[in-house]
Protein backbone atom coordinates (compact mmCIF):
# COMPACT_ATOMS: atom_id res chain seq x y z
CA UNK A 1 0.00 0.00 0.00
CA UNK A 2 1.03 3.87 0.08
CA UNK A 3 0.35 5.16 3.55
CA UNK A 4 0.37 9.05 4.11
CA UNK A 5 0.87 9.51 8.07
CA UNK A 6 -0.07 13.11 8.60
CA UNK A 7 0.96 15.02 12.16
CA UNK A 8 0.67 18.48 13.59
CA UNK A 9 4.47 20.21 12.80
CA UNK A 10 5.85 19.85 16.56
CA UNK A 11 8.28 17.21 17.61
CA UNK A 12 5.79 15.93 20.46
CA UNK A 13 3.35 15.40 17.81
CA UNK A 14 5.42 13.79 14.87
CA UNK A 15 7.84 11.59 16.80
CA UNK A 16 4.60 9.43 18.73
CA UNK A 17 3.77 8.03 15.07
CA UNK A 18 7.35 7.59 13.74
CA UNK A 19 7.54 4.25 15.25
CA UNK A 20 4.82 3.22 13.27
CA UNK A 21 5.38 5.20 10.21
CA UNK A 22 9.33 3.19 9.82
CA UNK A 23 7.22 -0.15 10.95
CA UNK A 24 4.69 0.31 8.01
CA UNK A 25 7.86 0.84 5.61
CA UNK A 26 9.77 -1.93 7.40
CA UNK A 27 7.16 -3.79 6.19
CA UNK A 28 7.00 -3.12 2.89
CA UNK A 29 4.16 -0.15 2.27
CA UNK A 30 5.39 3.23 0.59
CA UNK A 31 5.41 5.54 3.57
CA UNK A 32 5.09 9.49 3.28
CA UNK A 33 4.86 11.76 6.22
CA UNK A 34 2.80 14.91 6.11
CA UNK A 35 3.65 17.75 8.54
CA UNK A 36 5.04 21.28 8.81
CA UNK A 37 8.48 21.96 7.33
CA UNK A 38 10.20 22.56 10.41
CA UNK A 39 10.06 18.50 10.58
CA UNK A 40 11.03 17.56 7.51
CA UNK A 41 14.69 17.05 8.69
CA UNK A 42 13.49 15.00 11.11
CA UNK A 43 11.28 13.15 8.72
CA UNK A 44 14.45 12.63 6.18
CA UNK A 45 17.00 11.58 8.87
CA UNK A 46 14.10 8.40 9.77
CA UNK A 47 13.91 7.63 6.28
CA UNK A 48 10.57 8.95 5.44
CA UNK A 49 9.40 10.78 2.61
CA UNK A 50 8.06 14.37 3.89
CA UNK A 51 5.14 16.33 2.61
CA UNK A 52 4.39 19.51 3.55
CA UNK A 53 1.04 20.00 5.12
CA UNK A 54 -0.34 23.04 7.73
CA UNK A 55 2.35 25.43 9.64
CA UNK A 56 3.67 26.23 13.07
CA UNK A 57 1.50 26.99 15.71
CA UNK A 58 3.17 30.85 16.25
CA UNK A 59 2.40 31.05 12.50
CA UNK A 60 -1.27 29.69 13.50
CA UNK A 61 -1.37 32.32 16.35
CA UNK A 62 -0.43 34.97 14.23
CA UNK A 63 -2.95 34.28 11.73
CA UNK A 64 -5.95 34.53 14.54
CA UNK A 65 -4.80 37.62 16.09
CA UNK A 66 -4.92 39.18 12.77
CA UNK A 67 -8.41 37.86 12.32
CA UNK A 68 -9.27 38.98 15.86
CA UNK A 69 -7.74 42.38 14.79
CA UNK A 70 -9.72 42.38 12.17
CA UNK A 71 -6.53 43.07 9.84
CA UNK A 72 -6.06 41.50 6.51
CA UNK A 73 -3.69 38.79 6.19
CA UNK A 74 -0.46 39.64 6.24
CA UNK A 75 -0.67 42.76 7.45
CA UNK A 76 1.30 43.48 10.93
CA UNK A 77 3.76 40.97 10.83
CA UNK A 78 6.44 41.35 13.03
CA UNK A 79 4.77 43.53 14.53
CA UNK A 80 1.33 41.78 15.74
CA UNK A 81 1.37 38.60 18.02
CA UNK A 82 -0.42 36.76 20.80
CA UNK A 83 1.74 38.51 23.53
CA UNK A 84 0.04 42.01 22.30
CA UNK A 85 -3.39 40.77 22.78
CA UNK A 86 -5.30 40.92 26.08
CA UNK A 87 -4.97 37.99 28.22
CA UNK A 88 -8.82 37.58 28.27
CA UNK A 89 -9.13 36.77 24.31
CA UNK A 90 -6.02 34.48 24.60
CA UNK A 91 -8.63 31.36 25.34
CA UNK A 92 -10.54 32.03 22.56
CA UNK A 93 -7.43 32.75 20.17
CA UNK A 94 -6.40 29.02 21.55
CA UNK A 95 -9.97 27.79 20.05
CA UNK A 96 -9.43 29.44 17.00
CA UNK A 97 -5.76 28.20 16.15
CA UNK A 98 -7.09 24.82 16.84
CA UNK A 99 -10.56 24.57 16.33
CA UNK A 100 -10.09 26.54 12.38
CA UNK A 101 -6.84 27.88 11.32
CA UNK A 102 -4.44 24.75 11.48
CA UNK A 103 -7.20 22.44 10.68
CA UNK A 104 -7.94 24.46 7.72
CA UNK A 105 -4.41 24.58 6.41
CA UNK A 106 -3.61 21.10 6.80
CA UNK A 107 -6.89 20.59 4.89
CA UNK A 108 -6.17 22.67 1.94
CA UNK A 109 -2.74 21.69 1.93
CA UNK A 110 -3.62 17.58 1.47
CA UNK A 111 -6.38 18.18 -0.72
CA UNK A 112 -3.48 18.12 -3.74
CA UNK A 113 -1.51 15.18 -2.37
CA UNK A 114 -4.59 13.11 -1.47
CA UNK A 115 -6.53 13.55 -4.95
CA UNK A 116 -6.48 10.90 -7.38
CA UNK A 117 -6.36 8.09 -5.47
CA UNK A 118 -2.66 8.40 -5.06
CA UNK A 119 -3.06 7.19 -0.93
CA UNK A 120 -4.56 4.15 0.02
CA UNK A 121 -4.52 4.89 3.92
CA UNK A 122 -4.15 8.02 5.59
CA UNK A 123 -2.77 7.95 9.45
CA UNK A 124 -3.27 10.96 11.46
CA UNK A 125 -2.59 12.25 14.47
CA UNK A 126 -5.95 12.55 16.66
CA UNK A 127 -5.19 15.79 17.80
CA UNK A 128 -4.62 16.83 13.73
CA UNK A 129 -7.88 16.36 12.26
CA UNK A 130 -7.30 18.70 9.03
CA UNK A 131 -5.61 15.58 7.96
CA UNK A 132 -9.19 13.68 8.62
CA UNK A 133 -11.16 16.43 7.15
CA UNK A 134 -8.72 15.83 3.76
CA UNK A 135 -9.32 11.92 3.83
CA UNK A 136 -12.59 12.49 4.27
CA UNK A 137 -13.36 14.60 1.59
CA UNK A 138 -10.83 12.52 -0.87
CA UNK A 139 -12.38 9.14 0.12
CA UNK A 140 -9.50 7.72 1.57
CA UNK A 141 -9.68 5.22 4.48
CA UNK A 142 -8.48 6.85 7.56
CA UNK A 143 -6.95 5.16 10.89
CA UNK A 144 -6.53 7.88 13.92
CA UNK A 145 -3.36 7.59 15.91
CA UNK A 146 -3.76 9.34 19.41
CA UNK A 147 -0.13 10.65 21.14
CA UNK A 148 -1.56 10.31 25.04
CA UNK A 149 -4.46 10.74 26.95
CA UNK A 150 -7.16 11.86 25.29
CA UNK A 151 -8.76 13.99 28.42
CA UNK A 152 -11.73 16.07 27.27
CA UNK A 153 -12.02 19.47 29.52
CA UNK A 154 -13.86 22.34 28.96
CA UNK A 155 -10.96 24.01 26.75
CA UNK A 156 -11.22 20.89 25.16
CA UNK A 157 -14.61 20.96 24.36
CA UNK A 158 -14.82 24.19 23.47
CA UNK A 159 -12.12 22.97 20.47
CA UNK A 160 -14.16 20.32 19.42
CA UNK A 161 -17.12 22.79 18.70
CA UNK A 162 -14.89 24.61 16.95
CA UNK A 163 -14.21 21.57 15.32
CA UNK A 164 -17.31 20.48 14.06
CA UNK A 165 -17.70 23.95 12.81
CA UNK A 166 -14.82 24.05 10.68
CA UNK A 167 -16.14 20.49 9.07
CA UNK A 168 -19.42 21.44 8.34
CA UNK A 169 -17.99 24.49 6.43
CA UNK A 170 -15.48 22.32 4.69
CA UNK A 171 -18.42 19.74 3.75
CA UNK A 172 -17.20 17.13 5.95
CA UNK A 173 -19.94 15.15 7.54
CA UNK A 174 -19.18 14.07 10.73
CA UNK A 175 -21.14 11.16 12.08
CA UNK A 176 -22.81 11.53 15.17
CA UNK A 177 -20.86 14.91 15.60
CA UNK A 178 -18.31 12.71 16.77
CA UNK A 179 -15.07 13.83 15.40
CA UNK A 180 -12.67 10.34 15.83
CA UNK A 181 -16.16 8.26 13.88
CA UNK A 182 -14.41 9.69 10.75
CA UNK A 183 -11.71 7.00 11.59
CA UNK A 184 -11.44 3.39 10.88
CA UNK A 185 -10.15 2.95 14.30
CA UNK A 186 -8.42 4.26 16.79
CA UNK A 187 -4.39 3.30 17.46
CA UNK A 188 -4.03 3.96 21.35
CA UNK A 189 -0.29 4.01 22.77
CA UNK A 190 -1.36 5.41 26.30
CA UNK A 191 -1.38 2.65 28.52
CA UNK A 192 -5.36 1.66 29.38
CA UNK A 193 -4.54 2.30 32.91
CA UNK A 194 -3.81 5.90 32.73
CA UNK A 195 -6.24 6.53 29.62
CA UNK A 196 -9.13 8.68 30.05
CA UNK A 197 -11.99 6.26 31.94
CA UNK A 198 -14.77 8.18 29.26
CA UNK A 199 -12.75 7.72 26.23
CA UNK A 200 -11.98 4.21 27.05
CA UNK A 201 -16.22 3.92 27.45
CA UNK A 202 -16.50 5.38 24.14
CA UNK A 203 -17.97 3.32 21.16
CA UNK A 204 -14.68 3.92 19.16
CA UNK A 205 -12.80 0.67 18.14
CA UNK A 206 -9.32 0.59 19.30
CA UNK A 207 -6.50 -0.86 18.70
CA UNK A 208 -3.46 -0.84 21.52
CA UNK A 209 0.00 -0.29 20.57
CA UNK A 210 2.72 0.22 22.46
CA UNK A 211 4.69 3.49 23.35
CA UNK A 212 8.10 3.77 21.82
CA UNK A 213 10.23 6.49 22.89
CA UNK A 214 11.73 7.74 19.65
CA UNK A 215 14.97 10.22 19.01
CA UNK A 216 17.92 10.63 17.07
CA UNK A 217 20.93 8.74 18.65
CA UNK A 218 23.72 10.36 20.68
CA UNK A 219 25.66 10.51 23.88
CA UNK A 220 24.79 12.21 27.08
CA UNK A 221 27.22 15.34 28.14
CA UNK A 222 30.71 14.30 29.00
CA UNK A 223 29.77 16.08 32.82
CA UNK A 224 26.79 13.15 32.99
CA UNK A 225 28.07 10.94 30.92
CA UNK A 226 31.37 9.98 33.28
CA UNK A 227 30.14 10.41 36.56
CA UNK A 228 28.80 7.32 38.73
CA UNK A 229 25.30 7.07 40.37
CA UNK A 230 21.81 8.71 38.95
CA UNK A 231 20.64 12.12 38.33
CA UNK A 232 17.33 14.40 37.59
CA UNK A 233 16.39 15.04 33.94
CA UNK A 234 15.14 17.84 33.75
CA UNK A 235 12.85 19.01 30.59
CA UNK A 236 10.46 21.52 29.81
CA UNK A 237 9.86 19.75 25.94
CA UNK A 238 10.65 21.47 22.73
CA UNK A 239 7.66 23.86 22.88
CA UNK A 240 6.70 25.04 25.98
CA UNK A 241 10.80 26.10 27.77
CA UNK A 242 10.74 28.63 29.86
CA UNK A 243 14.34 30.67 31.24
CA UNK A 244 12.33 31.70 34.44
CA UNK A 245 10.39 28.28 35.20
CA UNK A 246 13.78 26.53 34.12
CA UNK A 247 15.79 28.62 36.88
CA UNK A 248 13.15 28.48 39.61
CA UNK A 249 12.94 24.40 38.97
CA UNK A 250 17.11 24.16 39.34
CA UNK A 251 17.20 26.40 42.21
CA UNK A 252 14.37 23.95 43.37
CA UNK A 253 16.55 21.08 42.80
CA UNK A 254 19.78 22.26 44.12
CA UNK A 255 19.12 21.20 48.03
CA UNK A 256 19.06 17.10 46.36
CA UNK A 257 22.57 17.42 46.57
CA UNK A 258 22.36 15.13 43.15
CA UNK A 259 23.38 15.70 39.24
CA UNK A 260 21.23 17.51 37.49
CA UNK A 261 20.50 17.50 33.23
CA UNK A 262 18.64 19.96 31.84
CA UNK A 263 17.54 19.74 28.00
CA UNK A 264 16.46 23.63 27.33
CA UNK A 265 14.99 22.45 24.02
CA UNK A 266 14.79 24.96 20.93
CA UNK A 267 12.58 27.34 22.99
CA UNK A 268 15.21 28.82 25.40
CA UNK A 269 19.10 29.58 25.27
CA UNK A 270 21.61 27.44 27.29
CA UNK A 271 23.27 30.94 27.92
CA UNK A 272 20.24 32.41 28.91
CA UNK A 273 20.44 30.62 32.71
CA UNK A 274 23.18 32.22 33.01
CA UNK A 275 26.16 30.93 35.49
CA UNK A 276 25.18 27.17 36.93
CA UNK A 277 26.47 25.41 39.86
CA UNK A 278 28.84 22.76 38.91
CA UNK A 279 26.48 19.59 39.15
CA UNK A 280 23.91 21.48 37.12
CA UNK A 281 24.22 20.35 32.96
CA UNK A 282 22.42 22.08 30.81
CA UNK A 283 22.27 21.78 26.79
CA UNK A 284 19.80 22.57 24.04
CA UNK A 285 19.39 18.70 22.85
CA UNK A 286 19.95 15.76 25.25
CA UNK A 287 19.75 12.04 23.99
CA UNK A 288 16.54 10.97 25.81
CA UNK A 289 16.78 7.73 25.81
CA UNK A 290 20.29 7.52 27.31
CA UNK A 291 19.25 10.25 29.79
CA UNK A 292 16.21 7.89 30.95
CA UNK A 293 18.48 4.77 31.17
CA UNK A 294 20.56 6.49 34.48
CA UNK A 295 17.89 9.03 35.82
CA UNK A 296 16.64 8.70 38.99
CA UNK A 297 13.83 11.22 38.86
CA UNK A 298 12.30 13.14 35.37
CA UNK A 299 10.89 16.78 36.10
CA UNK A 300 9.06 17.65 33.21
CA UNK A 301 6.23 19.70 31.81
CA UNK A 302 3.96 17.17 31.09
CA UNK A 303 4.58 16.40 27.74
CA UNK A 304 2.63 12.94 26.20
CA UNK A 305 6.01 11.67 24.81
CA UNK A 306 8.19 12.34 28.16
CA UNK A 307 5.51 11.24 29.86
CA UNK A 308 4.95 7.43 28.26
CA UNK A 309 8.84 7.25 27.86
CA UNK A 310 9.83 7.87 31.53
CA UNK A 311 6.91 5.53 32.42
CA UNK A 312 8.30 2.68 30.03
CA UNK A 313 11.36 3.14 31.50
CA UNK A 314 10.05 2.48 34.84
CA UNK A 315 11.14 6.28 36.46
CA UNK A 316 9.03 8.29 38.66
CA UNK A 317 8.29 11.97 37.84
CA UNK A 318 7.57 15.67 39.06
CA UNK A 319 5.46 17.31 36.83
CA UNK A 320 5.18 20.86 36.51
CA UNK A 321 2.05 21.44 33.48
CA UNK A 322 2.71 24.23 31.16
CA UNK A 323 -0.13 24.00 29.43
CA UNK A 324 -1.37 21.87 26.47
CA UNK A 325 -2.21 18.61 27.51
CA UNK A 326 0.26 18.71 30.75
CA UNK A 327 -2.61 18.75 33.17
CA UNK A 328 -4.53 15.89 32.09
CA UNK A 329 -0.96 13.63 31.62
CA UNK A 330 0.33 14.97 35.35
CA UNK A 331 -3.74 14.29 36.88
CA UNK A 332 -2.79 10.67 35.38
CA UNK A 333 0.49 9.62 36.46
CA UNK A 334 -0.16 11.19 39.91
CA UNK A 335 -3.23 8.87 40.15
CA UNK A 336 -1.37 6.16 39.20
CA UNK A 337 0.78 6.31 42.30
CA UNK A 338 3.78 7.30 39.92
CA UNK A 339 4.57 10.73 40.29
CA UNK A 340 3.56 14.22 41.91
CA UNK A 341 2.20 17.67 40.55
CA UNK A 342 2.89 21.43 41.37
CA UNK A 343 0.81 23.48 38.86
CA UNK A 344 1.79 26.98 37.47
CA UNK A 345 -0.13 28.96 40.05
CA UNK A 346 2.17 26.95 42.98
CA UNK A 347 5.15 26.27 41.38
CA UNK A 348 7.93 27.53 43.31
CA UNK A 349 11.65 26.34 44.64
CA UNK A 350 10.38 25.46 47.98
CA UNK A 351 7.59 23.64 45.95
CA UNK A 352 10.15 21.73 44.01
CA UNK A 353 12.40 21.09 46.52
CA UNK A 354 9.66 19.40 48.76
CA UNK A 355 8.06 17.36 46.16
CA UNK A 356 11.13 16.49 44.36
CA UNK A 357 12.49 15.04 47.95
CA UNK A 358 9.32 13.37 48.89
CA UNK A 359 9.51 11.67 45.66
CA UNK A 360 13.19 10.65 45.90
CA UNK A 361 12.88 9.18 49.69
CA UNK A 362 9.10 6.87 48.67
CA UNK A 363 10.25 3.78 46.54
CA UNK A 364 6.53 3.69 46.28
CA UNK A 365 6.64 6.13 43.23
CA UNK A 366 9.22 3.96 41.76
CA UNK A 367 7.14 0.48 42.55
CA UNK A 368 4.14 2.49 40.89
CA UNK A 369 6.24 3.66 37.68
CA UNK A 370 7.62 -0.37 37.14
CA UNK A 371 4.05 -0.70 37.18
CA UNK A 372 2.89 0.67 34.74
CA UNK A 373 6.53 -0.18 32.67
CA UNK A 374 5.04 -3.93 32.84
CA UNK A 375 2.19 -2.54 31.46
CA UNK A 376 3.52 -1.13 28.73
CA UNK A 377 6.00 -3.32 28.06
CA UNK A 378 3.06 -6.37 27.21
CA UNK A 379 1.01 -3.76 24.28
CA UNK A 380 1.69 -4.46 21.31
CA UNK A 381 4.90 -3.87 19.56
CA UNK A 382 4.25 -1.23 16.47
CA UNK A 383 4.98 -3.97 14.17
CA UNK A 384 2.27 -5.71 14.88
CA UNK A 385 0.19 -2.67 13.89
CA UNK A 386 1.90 -2.50 10.93
CA UNK A 387 0.61 -6.10 9.95
CA UNK A 388 -3.03 -4.25 10.23
CA UNK A 389 -3.14 -1.81 8.57
CA UNK A 390 -4.29 -2.92 5.25
CA UNK A 391 -7.74 -4.27 6.63
CA UNK A 392 -8.53 -0.88 7.63
CA UNK A 393 -9.11 -0.01 3.96
CA UNK A 394 -12.22 -2.11 3.77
Amino acid sequence: MRILFASAGNFGHVYPLLPLAKAARAAGHEVAFATGEQLHPALRAAGLEPVTAGRSVPEAFMEAVRGSAGLEHGEGDGDLGAQDVPPEVLADLHVKVFGSVLPRWVAADLAPVLAGGSFDLVVYEALNPGAAFAAHLAGVPAVAHGVGVMAMGPEEARIQEELLATAADLGVHVPGGQLLALARTYIDICPPSLQDRGFLAAPLPRVEQRPVAYGEPGELPAAIRDTDGPFVYLTLGTALGSVDVLRTVIEGLLPLEVPVLVATGPVVDVADLGELPERVVAAAWVAQPEALKRAALVVQHGGAGTTLAALAAGLPQLILPQGADGPANAAAVRDAGAGEVVHAADLSAGAVTAQARRILGDETYRDAARKVATEIASMPAPTETATRLPQFTT
